[in-house]
């Protein structure tokens, strides 16, 4: 049975921050639009436990805050469909098609706002203690370790806030430090070092873990001297970086050799009336606040770009 194809004016996919953000331009625009989202509305802010530095808030919960971004757009008009996940997608210059699982949509632009998800630790037990010890989300999953001692790895903010949020739950947090520096916010910073649960190990690199069922122990070697040794852990969140969700579109789209797309500052890539908005774009800095920017450029200039299409007709 053939999928009933949908003929529309923008089609947003992903719905973080910047997806929302250009779904609400697009709603107040009265544009023909649809936003996708496979996952969780909110993207890695629903995830987030406390945000301090988003303007207007001295401090919101990630998921109040991904609740609220996705309420505005939706009251606006914004039409948002979680359910349906993308299977293939077709950009050119010419045409759009973007195959779901139920329809095939030809949208006269595009925003893609796909997010990027962790990188996953090196480690040779990663997958098989995957959730069995091994995480990436704390908000997620740090309340199985009441009580236990939980590692965290990574030197960047996420890792920092992690940490601290994992104090709520941890009789004690290891932050594990490949280097003798952190490259995070120097007031998060100091609130992990002067925290009575979370110790520090500079110039230690975590090489795996082992257990039973659940890990038990981490093996960790000094990047210094080279020596290897256990301690004992209930569990791992690795903040390591991310990697950007962009395999549906690397055959049409300019890439990094990271997997980042290529836009310029209106958020244009290499084929006309395809956007790139958030953490999936390469740039310096993926704060929310970048993310929130780069929707509303996208969305901005794709109205621009569809009502020019709409004149050429």
């Amino acid at each position: 049975m053939s999928k009933e194809i949908k003929n529309i004016e923008l089609m947003i996919i992903g719905g973080g921050p910047a997806g929302l953000t250009a779904a609400i331009y697009a709603a107040r625009a009265k544009l023909n639009m649809m936003l996708l989202e496979n996952a969780v509305l909110g993207g890695q802010v629903r995830t987030s436990y406390t945000i301090e530095n988003y303007p207007g808030f001295k401090t919101v919960e990630g998921g109040k805050l991904a609740d609220l971004m996705q309420e505005q757009a939706e009251e606006l008009g914004a039409v948002i469909d979680e359910f349906d996940s993308v299977q293939s997608a077709k950009l050119t210059d010419n045409e759009k098609i973007i195959e779901t699982d139920s329809y095939i949509y030809k949208p006269k632009a595009v925003i893609i706002s796909t997010g990027a998800t962790p990188k996953k630790l090196p480690l040779p037990n990663e997958e098989k203690f995957t959730s069995k010890g091994v995480h990436y989300c704390a908000v997620c999953d740090g309340a199985m370790y009441e009580d236990k001692v939980i590692a965290v790895v990574g030197g960047g903010n996420s890792a920092l806030e992690e940490a601290l949020f994992l104090t709520k739950f941890a009789k004690k947090v290891i932050m594990i430090r490949r280097y003798d520096y952190f490259k995070g916010e120097k007031a998060t910073l100091h609130e992990v070092l002067n925290h009575p649960k979370i110790e520090v190990m500079y110039n230690w690199d975590l090489v795996n873990v082992e257990g039973e069922s659940f890990i038990d122990r981490g093996i960790i070697k000094n990047t210094v001297t080279g020596e290897q040794k256990e301690i004992a852990m209930d569990a791992v969140f690795g903040y390591i970086g991310t990697e950007p969700k962009t395999d549906l579109f690397k055959n049409d789209l300019n890439l990094t050799k990271a997997g980042y797309i290529i836009a310029d500052e209106n958020m244009r890539t290499n084929v006309k009336g395809v956007y790139a908005a958030g953490d999936v774009r390469e740039k310096q800095f993926r704060q929310i606040t970048t993310a929130v920017a780069d929707g509303t450029i996208a969305a901005l200039d794709a109205e621009k770009y569809i009502v020019e299409q709409r004149r050429d007709k």
